[in-house]
């Protein structure tokens, strides 16, 4: 790390040494806030969607010949062949499903749900076949599930939670932009949050050296003598994913040092603890790792004053 006397003037370390400690000793269990355990906006753009369709769907509740009566239902009304995935948490609109693996060769029966099919008495069989092997006519027939509004609901709710990982991470880069924000109004900066080598040409006319011309830097600030490139991440719990951050962020310094640009990477996390040793490595390349405690105090705002 490269020490600066910011360190000692605002969180009172003298040395390196110290600055990791505090680095490491400050790590928040958590970052979540409401939204992090269901996008509500979403679920219910999701069931407006398709609400009229399920409450034709309930006319099959607790039906004895299920099977015949959802032909029936489906021929009546084509369109509900469409929602068919949605009521099993299946997001595709094709699925080939293994029927047999047992002799000489695996076996396959495709399934299509695209509003691209023409419904036919053929597809509506399919579909029904389908709903049937999932288990779903079992569970409507026996009335286990009483309304499939509720239900669908539930199921959204569900598959809702898959997005959790990517708003903890947003979490993280809305505490952050705040700072930046307010840093960068403060003294007439400016910046761009997800950016790539083009918009950064476009908006700030610096080139940026990177592997990947796809990746996006969280947030690149513009001062009159160089562009600081601020990545973000947060992480609660352990794994190798930590350690190939660590290296990748110690190359990508570098590379951006090498193109005139200073590079401050943020993270925070107890998933850290798990992972001292990969931080420590990156912190002894990188100029300047803060964590969640150091921007709220000041270190970030004090190092791009410094460094501008």
């Amino acid at each position: 790390m490269k020490y600066n006397s910011i360190f000692s003037e605002i969180i009172k370390c003298g040395s390196s040494e110290q600055v990791f400690d505090y680095l490491v000793n400050n790590l928040k269990e958590s970052i979540l806030k409401w939204d992090y355990f269901v996008n509500w906006e979403k679920v219910n753009c999701n069931f407006r969607d398709i609400e009229i369709s399920l409450n034709l769907l309930n006319y099959l509740i607790g039906k004895e010949n299920v099977e015949q009566e959802a032909k029936y239902l489906f021929k009546k009304h084509h369109d509900l062949v469409y929602i068919v995935p949605s009521l099993i948490a299946y997001r595709d609109k094709s699925v080939k499903i293994l029927t047999e693996y047992k002799f000489e060769q695996f076996q396959y029966q495709e399934f299509y749900f695209d509003k691209k099919e023409k419904i036919t008495d053929e597809v509506i069989e399919k579909v029904v076949f389908f709903l049937k092997e999932t288990g779903f006519l079992q569970q409507i027939s026996s009335q286990k599930i009483k309304s499939l509004t509720d239900y669908f609901l539930g199921v959204e709710v569900g598959l809702d939670t898959n997005g959790r990982k990517n708003r903890s991470g947003t979490a993280m880069e809305e505490i952050i932009e705040y700072f930046i924000n307010s840093l960068c109004q403060r003294h007439n900066f400016q910046y761009i949050s997800q950016a790539n080598t083009d918009k950064i040409k476009k908006k700030f006319n610096k080139h940026l050296t990177v592997k990947n011309s796809s990746k996006k830097i969280d947030f690149v600030i513009n001062t009159p003598h160089r562009l600081f490139l601020i990545e973000t991440n947060f992480y609660r719990g352990g794994g190798s994913k930590l350690k190939a951050t660590a290296g990748e962020y110690s190359d990508i310094f570098t590379q951006w040092q090498n193109d005139g640009h200073q590079f401050i990477w943020v993270t925070d996390g107890v998933g850290w603890l798990t992972a001292k040793k990969p931080l420590q490595d990156a912190f002894n390349k990188i100029d300047y790792i803060l964590n969640l405690s150091m921007v709220q105090v000041g270190v970030l705002e004090a190092l791009i004053l410094d460094g501008y």
